[in-house]
């Protein structure tokens, strides 16, 4: 990718260069690490799984991005929620982001 990924996703209020034309509306889901599903160091865990969850988004946003010949995404919206594995004992996160794919205005 030739563009840094902060100058292809915009989140929720932050917005595109307004000359981007939109294409269509799309989601990606991401997940992050598992962990130890136990109560002890629970709120560093999350913090941990958040930021990996939304470090994994960015970058499979950016992706699809290009795959589908855009050049920004707007997302729109998200929805995170905690999954856990009973017979490991495992904890993770997991999100779905609607995003808006634009490109850049044809001159």
């Amino acid at each position: 990718m030739t563009q840094d990924n902060r100058s292809i996703v915009y989140w929720h209020r932050e917005l595109p260069p307004a000359d981007a034309e939109m294409m269509a509306e799309h989601v990606v889901e991401a997940a992050s690490s598992r962990v130890p599903g136990t109560l002890a160091h629970r709120d560093e865990l999350w913090d941990r799984c958040y930021e990996e969850l939304m470090a994994h988004t960015r970058e499979r946003i950016a992706q699809e991005v290009v795959r589908l010949g855009g050049h920004y995404a707007h997302v729109l919206d998200e929805s995170v929620d905690s999954r856990h594995d009973g017979v490991t004992g495992e904890s993770w996160l997991h999100g779905a982001f609607t995003y808006m794919l634009y490109r850049r205005a044809k001159k």
